[in-house]
């Protein structure tokens, strides 16, 4: 079974759990596909997407490492309310994401959800979105360089295409 597979499990009983005693959980749980609920996450990821490119222009490159990652996560989030799910754990959002591609259930390139974040430590890459982002989130750098910034934000609007059209299929 794969690591993907077994955290999906885990985030599933996890909101199961939660649930159970609570109004809410921080896992992942099965819900009604909602288009509309999928709409409204591309539309957030768009707007991050915007502030993304305004925070640069403004000089605050440091600071669009977390919007840019933001957009990448709702792109994520919409694709997850699209096929019935609901997450409220990132690193839950992530592994349904691999599994959705390791099952073949999305057509989402595995390199390109590995430059976002990967499930293997061994073949983990010094410059996931992530790791970009807690970089520059909790570091004391206030400024990304243009080439790694271009990389993060190529990376966005990768990752929000190929979410706009697996929620429109």
């Amino acid at each position: 079974m794969s690591h993907a597979k077994n955290k999906v499990d885990w985030c599933l009983r996890k909101a199961e759990k939660e649930l159970k005693s609570s109004d809410t959980h921080r896992g992942l749980i099965k819900v009604k596909v909602n288009l509309e609920e999928a709409e409204g996450h591309i539309a957030k990821a768009e707007h991050y997407l915007k502030a993304t490119d305004y925070l640069k222009k403004s000089g605050f490159s440091d600071i669009s490492a977390s919007t840019a990652f933001y957009c990448m996560y709702h792109s994520l989030l919409a694709i997850a309310v699209k096929l019935g799910y609901e997450s409220r754990n990132q690193e839950c959002t992530f592994a349904l994401m691999h599994r959705l591609i390791e099952d073949k259930m999305i057509n989402f390139d595995k390199e390109l959800m590995d430059r976002i974040t990967t499930m293997d430590p061994d073949e983990a890459q010094e410059k996931t979105s992530v790791k970009i982002r807690e970089q520059f989130q909790y570091g004391t750098g206030i400024s990304m360089k243009d080439d790694l910034y271009n990389e993060i934000f190529g990376l966005a609007k990768d990752v929000l295409e190929k979410a706009r059209e697996i929620v429109k299929m």
